[in-house]
């Protein structure tokens, strides 16, 4: 049997998939492949920077070409989901910044007017301009409608105050979609999405640490002015281009989790296969021939469910539910094998800094954000 490579052979040749898919999962590996020996060595470059130059690296190869309002080709979610799951399975921080970019300039191309689409998107596109969706607050994660940080009118324009936190690519966006209160309405009917350029005066960025190096962020907003050109969408309807922006890219995580877990089942087989142990092979020993078959059993459902939902949501249906099924058995999966591979590693999975001790932090986020598995559960049973 061969190693476990990016993408699991003959899925891309079912129906669910086209050409332009199959030629997309083969240029990206190719890519990926290109430099697979520099990202196999990690450097003393902090997460800030070094997300900075991956963004660079990203936008000059055409990889962010379709947020760009005149070239949409590839944008189509099986598409993201392809890119996410070959970056995911070869660098945890290229697919953090390519996610983050895509979050940001979904919310401008799905609800902004045609001049923010004009202003914006060209940036992000090429990579030049790094955005962030500010959502979280230290008191309003999952419940966006608890969301506090205040919007006061100011003449035709507002004045924002308050924080956000854990604001992904945060430390680095020159472009914040930030969802913040105008009181009009209770609860999530009174939220409005803004657009707010980085360099706002009144807008600082302090850098948070997080268990796997991110560009991760707390934002505080003291007395910054934006215009009324800045409403993204319409005033009130924060909450709706939120959950908007937030769903579809519930699949595109499920898809990153099937790239970790589909590394985290090669790190795991290597090791099985070339450990001495008991006159023979780990691979030899019924558990860890269990253990490892049950890796290939969960990968091969998240990889069919992530599918199901990308192309629903490509043909028009309905996907919400899909959508929340495929993010949640994806992530909860690649956390299982995850720790399932560091289990057959032995204690040397358990040394700070190797690739399968690295893995382990990194696919612990992907069951908290964009809707931790508790409340997709409630989104799934809501739906039944």
């Amino acid at each position: 049997m061969p190693l476990p490579t990016t993408f699991e052979p003959g899925i891309l040749e079912l129906p669910l998939f086209d050409d332009e898919h199959r030629a997309l999962a083969q240029r990206i590996e190719r890519w990926c492949a290109e430099r697979a020996d520099t990202w196999a060595h990690p450097t003393e470059v902090g997460p800030a920077q070094r997300c900075r130059a991956l963004l660079t690296d990203l936008g000059r190869s055409g990889w962010l070409d379709h947020l760009h309002p005149e070239h949409r080709d590839g944008s189509d979610l099986r598409s993201v989901c392809i890119r996410r799951q070959a970056l995911s399975f070869h660098e945890d921080l290229a697919d953090f910044v390519y996610s983050i970019q895509e979050l940001s300039a979904a919310a401008v191309i799905r609800h902004g007017t045609a001049e923010q689409r004009r202003r914006h998107l060209p940036g992000l596109a090429a990579g030049t301009s790094a955005g962030a969706l500010a959502l979280s607050e230290p008191a309003a994660g999952s419940d966006l409608g608890a969301v506090t940080l205040e919007a006061a009118t100011d003449g035709t324009g507002f004045v924002l105050n308050g924080s956000k936190t854990w604001i992904a690519q945060g430390d680095i966006a020159d472009l914040c979609v930030v969802l913040a209160r105008t009181g009009d309405g209770p609860g999530p009917l009174g939220l409005t999405a803004f657009l707010v350029d980085g360099d706002t005066p009144g807008l600082k960025a302090a850098p948070i640490n997080a268990i796997a190096p991110r560009s991760w962020a707390e934002l505080t907003f003291t007395d910054c002015r934006v215009g009324p050109d800045a409403i993204l969408g319409e005033r009130g309807h924060g909450y709706i281009v939120a959950l908007d922006v937030l769903e579809r890219a519930r699949v595109t995580v499920a898809a990153a989790a099937i790239g970790f877990a589909r590394r985290a089942y090669r790190y795991a087989l290597e090791r099985a296969r070339g450990r001495r142990a008991y006159s023979g092979r780990l691979a030899d020993l019924q558990l860890v021939k269990s253990a490892l078959s049950a890796m290939e059993v969960k990968i091969a459902a998240a990889t069919l469910l992530t599918a199901r939902a990308a192309w629903s949501a490509d043909h028009g249906e309905e996907y919400a539910k899909h959508a929340a099924v495929a993010k949640l058995n994806a992530t909860e999966a690649a956390g299982e094998i995850a720790d399932a591979a560091v289990q057959i590693f032995g204690a040397a999975g358990l040394v700070a800094d190797s690739p399968v001790e690295r893995l382990y932090r990194q696919v612990r986020s992907l069951r908290i954000y964009e809707g931790p598995s508790e409340v997709l559960e409630m989104i799934i049973a809501d739906a039944l």
